[in-house]
């Protein structure tokens, strides 16, 4: 498979594909730009009030209201309020149910591929319906830091369900790698642990009774639910907008004079140092979504290139981190960039927790005579890989 700069190549047995290099990129290129195939929203994420568009993860509060919100303080001021990118003239939401979204377009693009089929109909009677009785199960199983969200799945199934050419839609979803364990058979995916059998399987139950199955009877089976579970928990790319983080990003792009520079800069610090104290890291909409390109690039410790989403939505963009040359494959890390300079250990532990193979990396390569034991500075992260609950 070919696109300008790049193709995606089958590599062997073990990694599958690759991206490559088709042409010589520069530090900063943009390698190519990729709406998800589906996306959601994580479950806590957005009972906590964090305001996103439910189709495309675009924040629906304006720069002040997220700051005055993270940092709970109703006094806070913005200056140059048109570097904030949200336009709240045009938010509309569904009148059925009053879900919200961005736009027009974007409401218009939910309820053709899947939002007529989710949607709950009735604000009055949300409570007993069965898609708001899986996500509440869902949540009392999975707490943050959301690394999932089991609406993802449902969506992934109204998609298929409202779906013209259903076959079209099963084969891109089939693309995406659905190991439950490794080759080895030694590990099994995170989120399929032996002590979460049981509550798999409410899951698998609920799905079926909250949604048409009967295009897919395949993924509710036992098995192919695993499979799904695993399938958006080894392919699903983190999403994280911000109306905030938005303004930063444009106001510092600004000329000004020196003495506002300094104010601005100021204002800024105080308010990310006030929005840690009271919500900690979790700063953004965050979701998580399937892309069908960007699912097929291999991860590396030392990666030459990284995914940002600049456009402050869940449309993801592919940049060089550093010059690439033809035939030279493409690879960001899957792992937080703290992590990469974490042990051997730490990381090889983490990537067959969530990911399911050995990196063997140039970097991995170097430090394979490391000893297999885990720093103290890793010991306090071991808890970020281990998010379901008991």
């Amino acid at each position: 498979m070919e696109n300008g700069g790049f193709e995606v190549r089958v590599i062997d047995g073990e990694k599958g594909k690759g991206l490559f290099a088709v042409r010589s990129y520069k530090e900063g290129d943009i390698i190519f730009e990729e709406k998800p195939f589906v996306s959601c929203q994580f479950s806590w994420n957005a009972d906590y009030g964090y305001l996103a568009c439910d189709n495309c993860m675009k924040p629906l509060e304006n720069a002040e209201e997220n700051a005055r919100r993270l940092c709970g303080k109703k006094d806070i001021i913005l200056s140059h309020m048109e570097c904030c990118e949200t336009n709240k003239e045009l938010i509309t939401e569904c009148p059925l149910c009053g879900i919200q979204y961005c736009s027009k377009d974007c409401q218009n693009e939910a309820f053709q591929r899947y939002h007529k089929i989710l949607c709950l109909q009735s604000r009055d009677k949300n409570d007993a319906h069965p898609l708001v009785q899986l996500n509440e199960t869902w949540k009392q199983m999975y707490y943050p830091p959301e690394t999932a969200t089991v609406m993802l799945l449902a969506r992934m199934v109204a998609l298929i369900n409202q779906a013209t050419d259903k076959s079209a839609i099963l084969s891109t979803f089939s693309q995406f790698c659905h190991r439950t364990t490794s080759d080895s058979q030694e590990i099994a995916h995170n989120l399929l642990r032996d002590e979460f059998v049981g509550q798999i399987d409410v899951l698998r139950q609920m799905m079926q009774n909250a949604l048409n199955t009967e295009n897919v009877p395949e993924w509710f089976t036992p098995e192919g639910f695993r499979s799904l579970l695993a399938l958006i928990g080894t392919n699903g790319q983190g999403i994280g907008t911000s109306a905030f983080g938005c303004w930063v990003k444009n106001v510092s792009a600004l000329e000004m004079p020196r003495d506002e520079r300094i104010q601005v800069d100021k204002l800024i610090d105080r308010i990310y140092n006030d929005m840690e104290e009271v919500v900690g890291s979790f700063l953004n909409n965050e979701g998580s979504g399937l892309y069908v390109l960007q699912s097929a690039i291999n991860h590396s410790c030392v990666p030459n290139a990284i995914i940002e989403f600049p456009y402050s939505n869940s449309t993801l963009v592919l940049k060089a981190m550093r010059d690439i040359q033809p035939d030279e494959e493409i690879c960001i890390t899957y792992l937080h960039t703290c992590s990469l300079e974490r042990s051997r250990h730490f990381r090889q532990k983490a990537l067959s927790s969530y990911y399911l193979f050995v990196c063997r990396c140039d970097k991995c390569l170097k430090q394979a005579d490391d000893p297999d034991v885990t720093s103290s500075d890793d010991d306090d992260d071991d808890e970020e890989y281990d998010d379901m609950s008991d």
